[in-house]
């Protein structure tokens, strides 16, 4: 089985949280990958030997400094019930709606959806802040936020 159903995953609750609950057919298109696929998916599109981002090795392409050109405050835009994304992001990833995303936070622990789920939810996803890499189904464009407020623009190479 390639995902857990939502009730199964260990952080549901940055879904269902009282205060920014997310809709029952929005949540149905957020899917939590099983462990094996999040391991291979990481390996084969992060890094095939490093389990998180704190980690990494000097031949892992987010470790490349080339590979993000810029960044941009995210939290203060988190904060701010109105805001949504930066507008740097969405001017970075001119990504279709129903483009196939990826939110990395670890080897283990990968979501699944698509782009227009995550731009209308982000602020769920960062609630876990330590490092999580967004990517996209056969897509250059990448982002990687930190807890510090900032996320890194930049491309897979």
């Amino acid at each position: 089985m390639s995902y857990l159903p939502l009730d199964e995953y260990q952080r549901k609750w940055i879904f269902t949280h009282q205060s920014m609950p997310i809709p029952e057919h929005d949540l149905a298109q957020i899917k939590p990958m099983s462990e094996a696929r999040a391991a291979q998916l990481w390996k084969e599109n992060i890094s095939a030997q490093s389990p998180d981002s704190e980690r990494f090795s000097s031949s892992d392409w987010p470790s490349k400094e080339s590979n993000w050109p810029d960044s941009v405050d995210w939290m203060a835009n988190w904060e701010d019930d109105e805001l949504g994304l930066p507008e740097e992001v969405l001017n970075h990833l001119d990504w279709q709606d129903d483009v196939t995303v990826y939110f990395c936070y670890e080897k283990y622990n990968v979501i699944e959806t698509k782009w227009s789920i995550f731009r209308k939810h982000w602020k769920n996803f960062l609630f876990y802040d330590d490092g999580p890499i967004l990517i996209a189904r056969r897509r250059k464009q990448a982002l990687w936020f930190d807890s510090e407020g900032l996320v890194q623009l930049g491309y897979r190479s």
